[in-house]
Order: structure tokens, then sequence, then C-alpha cells
């Protein structure tokens, strides 16, 4: 119960990062944050105090951050892509990284340009653009958000977290 996520807004509503249950519970008991919500129906007790357990809270001051970059490495791409590959939807086997536009045409290595896709799909499209080896994107491609690639760690987000989250 204790490593349970817990979503941490700014004073400002926007989302800044996620926490487990007992650092929540931390920061509520030292009234640095508001409880917004909680998970339906579960308590901690402690000898003296009952509290709900939260599922989202938030500062009472603004805290000013600088959003950090996402380093662009193979293993950022196979996570932003949710391992899965970008051409057939294959999420089994290998995966490895793909240029759209390759390298030896002029193909930069950027989030805008290198997908992930499984070993078959990769061999099948070759040294060849998307549009000559007659292959699709899934998906459009971007570069994350830092917010919703830690997000990503935990998986589907709890409905309780909807209204805050700016998914795209």
């Amino acid at each position: 119960m204790l490593r349970t996520p817990v979503l941490l807004l700014n004073q400002n509503y926007e989302p800044l990062t996620i926490l487990r249950v007992k650092r929540a519970i931390t920061l509520v008991i030292l009234g640095k944050v508001d409880l917004i919500e909680n998970v339906d129906g579960v308590l901690l007790h402690s000898i003296s105090l009952t509290y709900s357990v939260p599922s989202v809270i938030r500062l009472k001051y603004f805290v000013r951050i600088k959003r950090k970059e996402i380093t662009l490495t193979k293993k950022n791409i196979i996570k932003r892509d949710n391992h899965q590959c970008q051409y057939c939807g294959k999420r089994t086997g290998m995966m490895t990284t793909d240029h759209l536009i390759p390298k030896s045409i002029g193909g930069a290595d950027t989030w805008e340009n290198l997908v992930c896709a499984c070993l078959e799909c990769n061999n099948r499209k070759g040294d060849r653009s998307i549009g000559e080896a007659k292959m699709k994107l899934i998906r459009k491609l971007k570069k994350p958000n830092y917010f919703t690639f830690v997000l990503n760690e935990f998986g589907k987000p709890k409905d309780k977290w909807r209204p805050f989250l700016f998914q795209s």
C-alpha cells in the first residue's frame, strides 16, 4: 500500500511528478500539500490518527522547475513507443530502432526520425525511406514530454488523475 503511486501537482495544478504514498503522507502531515483526491475507501491508521490514502495531492506553494530534457537514446526511443513496432504493431521479440529517413541519405538522429521497430520490419525496410519501402507508421512521432515520459513508467494513469493530465 505504501508503494502506491500518487500524482503530485504544483500549486497551479500542473503535474510535477509521481511519488509513493509513503512520501505523500509525509507531505500531508508536514502541511506542505493539500489532498485533492484520495483512494476510495482506503485508510491508513497510526496509533492516534487515520489518513485517507492520497491519489492526487497539490503543493501549497508554487515551485518553479526547469523541465528536464529526455536524452535521445535507443532505450528511450523504445520506451517512448511502448515497446511496440511502429510499422506492424508487434510487441514481442527483439526490438531495435530504425531511421525513417536513412542516415545514408541525410536522415538525422532526432525524435521525429527514429522509431521502435521489430527486427523483421527493420530488415524489410532496409536502407530505404518508408515511402520507398511502402510502409506506414501506426502513429505520428514526436519528442516526448518529460512528465508523460515519467507517467509511462507507471502504466495506464489512474482515472482520478485524468482531469489533471495533459494527454495528447
